[in-house]
C-alpha cells in the first residue's frame, strides 16, 4: 500500500481528504518516521479554523502528536537509527503527522516510553513540552517554597493533566486545579491536585477554602473568559503563564498595579525559530519518558480510535471541538 495522508481539501477547507505522499527525503537533522499513533489537540481544530476561514492553495496535513518507528536519518542526525521507536510533538511550520510517514527535526525527537504503546505514548508529547515549558521555564515554580500557591485553570484537559503532575513531582507548591464537573475533580485529585474548584465565580470559590490570592497561575482555557478573575486572585509580584491567545485586549491596570510578570507558552517557538536550545525539546521529553517508564507519571490517553482515515480525522476534531473530554484522543493506524 502507498503512502498517504490525510489533509485539509483547499478546494473545501471545511473538508479533509486522503492524498497519496510522495518520496520523502531526509534534510541533514531530519528523521523519516514510519507512524504508527497520532493525537488530537486543540491546535489541530485551531489551524483548521484558521485554513476554512482564509483558504489554502494547495491540501494541508495537520496533527502533531505522534509516535512511530524510524525509517531513515539524515546525515547530522546523532542518537537515533533505523528501528528506533520514538515520539515527538512535532513542528507548526512543517507537514504534520496525519500520515503514514512524516520528516521531523531529530532534535525535537526523543525515544517513546517503554511501558507504553503507540496510542498512549502519542498522546502526551505536545501536553508534556507544553506544562514543562509553562511551568519550570516560565513560571520557574521548581524555585518556590510550600508557602505558594499554584492556580491551574483547566485542569482536566490534556495540558493540565499532565501540569498537575509534573508540578507535584518537581516543586513544593500546594497545587489547585478548575474542574467544573464531579468527573473532572476526580481526574485532577487523582493526578496530584490538592484541590478543586469550579472556574465559574472563581474568587468566590476559592474563598470559601479561605484563598485570597495566589501565587502562581497556569491558563490553560478561555485567557479573555477568565482574564478579570486572574486579575483578582493573583498575587502581588505573582506570574502568570497563558497558552491560549487573547482576542481582546487585556485589561491591564490591576495586573500593572501589583506588579505581576505575564508569560506566553507556546510550544512551536523552538523549532518555528530554529533556536539554540531547540534539543532542549527532545532532552525534555527523554525526561517524561523516564517518569512515565518509572511510574512516577500516568498517561492521559482517555479515548482511542482506529485507522488513518477522512472519518477517524473528523471524528477526532469533533470530539476535540465538543470541549468535553478529560485527557486525550489518539488514533492508532
Amino acid at each position: 500500500m502507498s503512502d498517504y495522508a490525510i489533509a485539509v481539501d483547499p478546494k473545501d477547507p471545511q473538508q479533509f481528504i486522503k492524498i497519496d505522499l510522495s518520496q520523502q527525503t531526509p534534510g541533514d537533522f531530519d528523521l523519516l518516521v514510519e507512524i504508527k499513533a497520532i493525537a488530537m489537540n486543540p491546535v489541530d481544530t485551531k489551524v483548521h479554523a484558521g485554513l476554512k476561514q482564509n483558504g489554502l492553495q494547495e491540501p494541508r496535513i495537520l496533527g502533531w502528536d505522534a509516535s512511530g518507528v524510524v525509517i531513515a536519518t539524515g546525515a547530522k542526525v546523532e542518537g537515533f537509527s533505523a528501528g528506533d521507536e520514538v515520539w515527538y510533538a512535532g513542528d507548526i511550520t512543517r507537514a504534520g503527522s496525519n500520515a503514514t510517514r512524516q520528516l521531523i527535526d531529530s532534535r525535537i525527537v526523543s525515544h517513546k516510553p517503554k511501558s507504553l504503546d503507540w496510542a498512549a505514548s502519542a498522546a502526551i508529547p505536545l501536553t508534556a513540552l507544553t506544562a514543562w515549558e509553562g511551568l519550570f521555564e516560565h513560571l520557574k515554580i521548581q524555585d518556590a517554597g510550600n508557602d505558594k500557591t499554584l492556580l491551574i485553570i483547566g485542569g482536566a484537559g490534556g495540558v493540565g493533566s499532565l501540569a498537575i503532575p509534573l508540578a507535584a513531582l518537581r516543586s513544593k507548591v500546594r497545587i489547585i486545579a478548575t474542574a467544573s464537573r464531579p468527573e473532572s475533580a476526580k481526574w485532577c485529585l487523582d493526578r496530584g491536585a490538592d484541590l478543586t474548584v469550579d472556574y465559574r465565580d472563581l474568587k468566590q470559590n476559592l474563598l470559601k477554602h479561605n484563598i485570597k490570592q495566589v501565587d502562581y497561575i497556569f491558563c490553560l482555557n478561555d485567557t479573555d473568559g477568565h482574564w478579570p478573575a486572574i486579575s483578582e486572585v493573583i498575587a502581588p509580584f505573582g506570574h502568570i503563564c497563558s497558552i491560549v491567545e487573547n482576542k481582546q485586549p487585556l485589561a491591564q491596570p490591576l495586573v500593572r498595579s501589583k506588579g505581576v510578570a505575564f508569560h506566553w507558552e507556546l510550544m512551536f517557538t523552538r523549532s518555528m525559530y530554529q533556536t539554540p536550545d531547540m534539543a532542549e525539546q527532545g532532552q525534555i521529553l527523554q525526561r517524561v519518558a523516564k517518569m512515565l517508564d518509572e511510574g512516577q507519571l500516568k498517561g492521559t490517553l482517555s479515548k482511542t480510535l482506529h485507522g488513518l482515515s477522512v472519518e477517524s480525522i473528523t471524528e477526532a476534531h469533533k470530539l476535540q471541538l465538543e470541549g468535553h473530554m478529560t485527557g486525550k484522543i489518539a488514533i492508532v493506524l
